[in-house]
């Protein structure tokens, strides 16, 4: 006979719920005594405990390693001064959905959607390219403008 499945007849599946060792009731429990905190110390101590990373008062092992951390600005001194450009990534196969002799430039990459946000485009040569088009950009890599000449095309570099 089976039960009708109701909301007071629930119950979760056997083995997925535990209940939880009861410690400090005694050494009959196997929990007793120190309840699994071991002797003394900090750590078997009520309250949170020492923050992460900290040694005992000692130096910690972070603090003493010679490695930066955080952002580098672009152009800041730790980049000794040098302004670094990030570019938006375009490649040779998201190129194949324009007409042949069409002139492709950055505002007609934004309206496509192959590009987002405002900032410089760098053309790459992932995947092969089907029609002669001219292609304005801030970069090319070597192999997208081999491509894309190779096609007939004509590549100019935007400043």
């Amino acid at each position: 006979m089976t039960m009708a499945l109701r909301i007071g007849t629930l119950r979760p599946a056997t083995g997925s719920r535990r209940t939880s060792k009861r410690v400090g009731r005694g050494h009959g429990s196997g929990k007793g005594t120190y309840s699994g905190r071991g002797a003394k110390g900090q750590k078997a101590r009520s309250g949170k405990g020492p923050r992460p990373g900290f040694e005992g008062g000692q130096t910690p092992i972070g603090k003493k390693m010679p490695f930066q951390r955080g952002v580098r600005a672009y152009g800041s001194s730790h980049t000794g001064g040098k302004v670094r450009f990030g570019y938006r990534t375009v490649n040779l196969r998201d190129l194949t959905r324009f007409e042949a002799g069409q002139t492709v430039t950055p505002d007609v990459l934004r309206e496509a959607g192959l590009v987002t946000r405002e900032g410089r485009i760098k053309i790459l040569g992932t995947g092969t390219l089907e029609q002669a088009l001219t292609v304005k950009a801030h970069a090319f890599s070597a192999s997208a403008k081999a491509a894309i000449e190779a096609k007939g095309g004509a590549v100019e570099v935007l400043v």
